[in-house]
C-alpha cells in the first residue's frame, strides 16, 4: 500500500506542476514560429544589403535628429562659453569692441563657469526631447531585424501598423502581454 500511495503522489505532483506552468498562446497566426523557408543564397545576399542599408538610413535618421535637437536646446551655452573664451585675455583676447567695453577677465571667467553649469541639465532636456521624440515617432520600429533577409515570408515591421514607422496611425493603446 506504500508504494501504491507514493506512485499516486508523484503522478499528482507532475500534473500539479504542469499545471502551473501553462504554455503561452501565440498573439496571433502570424507571430507563430512556423517553420519558415529560407531564401537561396544571392536572394539572402541582395536582401542583407537591402536590410543593412536601410537600418543604416534609419540609424543615420536618429543621429540627424539628435544632432539638430542637441544644437538646438544647448545653443545658449554654446553662445555663452565661446563670448567667454574669446574675451579672456589668457586665451583668445579678442579685440572686439564688446570684450573691450563690456567684458574684463572677471566676468569672462563667469560666462565660462556659467556655460559649463547649465551645459549639464540643458543635456538631460535635450536628451529628454529627443527620447520624447523618438518615441512618439516610433523611430526604433524602423529598424529591421536580420531574419528578413535570410527568410522568405518575414513582413515588414512598419507594414502591419498603418505606415512608414507607423507614424501615419495614432498611438496604440492596446497593450498585448501575458502577465
Amino acid at each position: 500500500m506504500s508504494g501504491q500511495d507514493t506512485e499516486d503522489f508523484g503522478a499528482e505532483n507532475v500534473s500539479e506542476k504542469s499545471r502551473m506552468i501553462p504554455s503561452l498562446p501565440p498573439y496571433d497566426m502570424d507571430d507563430q514560429l512556423l517553420p519558415r523557408e529560407p531564401r537561396s543564397a544571392w536572394c539572402c545576399l541582395a536582401w542583407t544589403l537591402v536590410v543593412v542599408t536601410m537600418n543604416s538610413l534609419v540609424f543615420l535618421i536618429n543621429l540627424l535628429l539628435m544632432f539638430v535637437i542637441f544644437t538646438v536646446v544647448l545653443l545658449p551655452t554654446i553662445v555663452v562659453v565661446y563670448f567667454g573664451f574669446q574675451c579672456h585675455s589668457r586665451v583668445l583676447h579678442s579685440a572686439a569692441r564688446y570684450c573691450k567695453s563690456v567684458l574684463d577677465d572677471n566676468s569672462s571667467s563667469a560666462l565660462i563657469i556659467l556655460g559649463f553649469v547649465i551645459m549639464s541639465p540643458l543635456i538631460v532636456v535635450a536628451m529628454a526631447i529627443y527620447c520624447s521624440l523618438a518615441r512618439r515617432l516610433r523611430l526604433f520600429m524602423c529598424f529591421q531585424p536580420y531574419s528578413r533577409a535570410v527568410y522568405k515570408g518575414v513582413k515588414w515591421r512598419w507594414y502591419e501598423e498603418g505606415g512608414l514607422c507607423s507614424c501615419a496611425k495614432g498611438c496604440n493603446t492596446q497593450v498585448k502581454a501575458w502577465v
